[in-house]
Formats: structure tokens, sequence, C-alpha cells
């Protein structure tokens, strides 16, 4: 007999006002930004200074508008253009869900280099902060996902298993949790223990190259026990989208690593 824990009950519906409704995958998006933008202002503080607060607190609405533009954007190419190239009414119902962490991404680089340039901020010290602070929007974001019950794991005997509403009465790996943890967490101490390091701080875009290959392989590792897409399934080998979607990150994160340990030598 297999043990598993029944789904918690949380409406992913906080409170509702008339027509509106504050959902907890919207208060996480907010968390995340609003105390990564606090993170960043502390790092902004630590000698040598990448940036003057007022620049941190102006990236905030640009980083806003590029996650959000960003994610939706990548998740209409990477996971179901098809779909919204028949329908692309659809496209601006974000509220009904489909976000693209990896098109967020590089909504956040093209917005990055364009601040920077337009502030004359040296961009690759401005990424390493928003890299360090990047991972508390993931954590949230991915425990939202638990709470919204999607995005769930793959069929498992193990003991924490956890039976998903609207997806078989059968225990599943609470895959959003291990997300949280890899993506998020850990992926956060790590760089927070480098980023304390001066002799670290002082070679621009190590920081966001070790992001990048971190949270590659914290995808990675994490894809093993998620579902795939139903219109997408698994790819070669038993891949998945997502995986191959990684692979770009790693091949950056080496070259960001590789260029600033290079240029401190040189």
């Amino acid at each position: 007999m297999t043990f598993a824990f029944a789904f918690p009950s949380i409406d992913p519906i906080i409170f509702e006002i008339g027509p509106l409704a504050v959902r907890w995958y919207s208060l996480a998006y907010i968390a995340g930004l609003l105390m990564g933008w606090r993170y960043m202002v502390w790092m902004a503080e630590k000698t040598p200074p990448a940036a003057k607060r007022d620049d941190v607190d102006d990236f905030l609405v640009w980083a806003i508008l590029a996650v959000v533009l960003g994610g939706r954007i990548g998740y209409v190419l990477f996971y179901n253009f098809d779909y919204y190239a028949a329908n692309p009414s659809q496209i601006l119902k974000v509220w009904q869900g489909g976000m693209s962490f990896h098109g967020g991404l590089l909504g956040v680089a093209v917005a990055t280099v364009w601040f920077c340039r337009n502030r004359k901020i040296d961009a690759l010290r401005f990424f390493d902060m928003v890299a360090v602070a990047a991972p508390i929007g993931l954590l949230f974001g991915r425990i939202a996902n638990f709470i919204n019950a999607e995005l769930y794991g793959r069929p498992t005997d193990v003991s924490w298993g956890v039976v998903f509403p609207g997806a078989g009465n059968i225990p599943r790996h609470p895959s959003q949790l291990y997300e949280a943890a890899l993506e998020g967490l850990v992926l956060l101490v790590i760089l927070h223990i480098l980023f304390r390091s001066e002799n670290i701080r002082t070679k621009p875009g190590l920081l966001a190259g070790i992001f990048l290959i971190g949270y590659g392989i914290a995808r990675s590792i994490a894809e093993l026990f998620r579902e795939p897409d139903a219109h997408l399934g698994f790819l070669l080998g038993g891949t998945t989208v997502e995986q191959w979607l990684s692979v770009p990150m790693w091949i950056g994160g080496f070259w960001l690593i590789y260029r600033a340990l290079k240029k401190k030598q040189a």
C-alpha cells in the first residue's frame, strides 16, 4: 500500500473584491520583485558599489515589465506557439496562466542592458546583483505553483507523494517544492555566500555566470521528477523542453565565468 498526502485545501484566490481577485500567484510575483529590490539595495551599498540607490529603485519598474512581458512572450514562443498563433487574442490573457522563466530571463537581460546603457552603469556588475536576487522570486513562484496545484510531478511511490486535484487519484512528486528548494533556497544561499566575498564581487559577470549554471543544473534535476506539459511530452531520450532550454544557460554561464576570471588575471 502506497502512502500519500492529500493536497492541502488552499484556495488559489486569497480574497475577492467585486470582479477583482487577488491570487497567491500574483502575490508571489509581487513579493519576489519587492524583496529582490530590497536585497539589491543592500548589495548596492557594498564596496565597490555597482550602482546608486536611485538606479536600483528605478530598475524595479523595468524589472516588472521585463518579467511579465518576457515571461509571457517566452511561453507563447517556447511552449504553445501554434495555439497562440491561431488565437492571438489569448496572448494578452496573462491571468489565465502561462509564463516562462526562460522568457522572463531574456526579458530581464534585455532590460538590464538597455537600462545600464542609459545610466552608464557597468552592465555585468549590475547583472551580478540581479542574478543574486533572482532566486527570491523563483522561491516564491514555485511555492505559488504548488498552491495552484499546477506543474506537478510524475507518479511516484515515495512516502511524501501528493495527490493533486485534477491529476488523477495517484500520488505524484511535489516537484514544485523541489524546484522551490533547488532553484530558490539553495541557489539563494550559495550566491549570497559568494557575494559576501569582495574578491568575487570585483569580478564582473562571475556571479551572473554561476547563477546561470546553477539554475540550469537545478532545473534539469527537477525536470527528472516533473510531469512534462501534456501538449509537449518528452523529447529525445526522455528529455524535456526545459532541459534543452537550460543548455544555452550553461554555455552563457561558462562564458561569463571564463571572461570574469580571464579579465582579472590579464
